[in-house]
């Protein structure tokens, strides 16, 4: 496992990161912060919610976002925050929130570009992502890099999008179980393995009509819950707020302040908020253009909004009220160790009771089932772009025999190597970004110019 760390390191190193980073900068920069511009814009679709299942050609705008938002949130919003704040100290989040204003605007440019340079299957509906962008939007020559990415996101489909998440999904079910005094054992975890293997290969089979009505459905439901529980927890620790902020924005610049010099190095803050950032909102990635690429819109920008509202969600959003219940809850945080989805639960429990485990299991089984349908979908995507239409029912079979195999291994190698992947996926996705910026930064701008709300109204 130690090589495996090793190979994880380089790719998600400081040149990766610097490539991330620095697209959301120049993008930024070019579109003169459309991010933030564009946001209240963005959450106005958002809330009116646009529901319209009768579409033919694709999904609705916001359908579309909830197949998006189930890939991008789940175990690394409650986990992942967690465990940046135990080995990066508060100072981490700080520059979570700097990775989640620039992921917003990469993230709108890569729903926006997918939106672009989509087609039409067999069946007349919208297919997109990144592989169709470099397709279609670059010479010739640069085909390779969409094949390449294809196939990582294949392997992803299976790792970090399924076997990880099933794992994932048991681990919370059994926590539940435990605590209403039951023993878990091997043979329930085959038992729900094979249910929720039934039930993937249903929704899988249906398409990605019906993965974006069962999204549609978890998705808002988990987050609310979630957010519901943070709020509580914060508006029960009110007076512990201010501290909270102050510990992220000091430790942001001197970690060793705040952490008792466990953590002594900004640097080390930096590097951890900015991954584990990327890790939860999936900026950078690409894979969320394949869901937005089936919305059935007017002009690329209308959905790029929705990549606006993704980031916005995933990471200010939970990712803070992650944090500041950590924060405020008062449990002892073991710098330097990453015990993830304990602590979170610890600070959570802290203030209500154990009863809250269950609720958080259940959230969590929500969060890891979605992640396994969207990933689903862009794992579909990608076969189909490498061995034609035909290869979505093989895929589904294989991601079926995945969830069942994922329910009793232990998944912490899995974990790596899908993490090396994802890393490895950013490389031709940014690449094409960097090409198709002037493509990007002009339909942002022709779309503000001719104002498409003001003329729908």
């Amino acid at each position: 496992m130690e090589w495996i760390r090793k190979i994880n390191a380089v790719v998600w190193g400081i040149p990766t990161l610097i490539l991330i980073v620095g697209v959301g900068v120049i993008l930024t920069m070019l579109t003169h912060f459309a991010q933030f511009r564009l946001l209240p814009q963005a959450l106005k679709r958002f809330l009116s919610g646009d529901k319209n299942t009768e579409i033919t050609n694709g999904e609705s705008p916001f359908r579309a976002l909830c197949t998006a938002l189930a890939a991008t949130v789940g175990t690394g919003n409650l986990a992942g925050i967690a465990g940046a704040i135990a080995i990066g100290g508060p100072g981490a989040v700080f520059w979570i929130w700097i990775g989640g204003i620039l992921g917003m605007i990469t993230k709108c440019a890569e729903a926006i570009l997918s939106v672009h340079y989509r087609i039409k299957d067999s069946s007349g509906n919208y297919i997109g992502g990144p592989m169709y962008v470099i397709v279609n939007g670059l010479p010739h020559k640069y085909r390779i890099l969409a094949v390449i990415y294809a196939l990582f996101g294949v392997i992803a489909a299976f790792g970090v999008g399924n076997a990880t998440q099933i794992n994932t999904l048991i681990g919370g079910l059994n926590s539940a179980i435990s605590y209403c005094g039951y023993a878990p054992s091997m043979e329930g975890n085959v038992i729900i393995g094979i249910l929720c293997a039934i039930l993937v290969a249903i929704l899988l089979f249906g398409g990605a009509k019906r993965i974006g009505a069962a999204a549609e459905s978890l998705v808002p439901f988990a987050s609310a819950a979630y957010i519901f529980l943070g709020i509580g927890v914060l508006v029960l620790r009110f007076d512990m707020i201010p501290a909270a902020f102050t510990s992220i924005f000091r430790g942001a610049f001197s970690p060793s302040a705040v952490t008792g010099g466990v953590i002594g190095s900004a640097f080390v803050t930096l590097r951890i908020g900015a991954s584990r950032g990327v890790f939860t909102n999936e900026a950078g990635m690409g894979t969320a253009g394949i869901a937005h690429a089936a919305a059935n819109v007017e002009h690329p920008v209308q959905q790029g909004l929705m990549g606006i509202v993704e980031v916005f969600i995933d990471t200010i959003v939970i990712c803070t009220i992650t944090a500041l219940v950590i924060l405020c809850s008062a449990v002892p945080i073991a710098y330097g160790e990453d015990i993830g989805i304990l602590l979170t639960a610890q600070a959570f429990a802290s203030v209500y009771g154990g009863w809250v485990t269950i609720v958080l299991s259940a959230v969590l089984c929500c969060f890891a089932f979605a992640t396994i349908l969207g990933w689903g979908l862009y794992g579909a995507r990608c076969a189909q772009f490498l061995f034609g239409e035909k290869a979505w029912g093989i895929f589904v079979i294989l991601q079926a025999v995945t969830v069942v195999v994922g329910a009793v291994l232990n998944t912490q190698t899995i974990w790596l190597l899908a993490d090396t992947v994802n890393g490895l996926m950013a490389i031709p996705n940014l690449t094409a970004i960097i090409f198709l910026l002037p493509v990007a930064v002009r339909l942002i701008r022709d779309y503000e110019t001719r104002d498409y709300e003001k003329t729908k109204e």
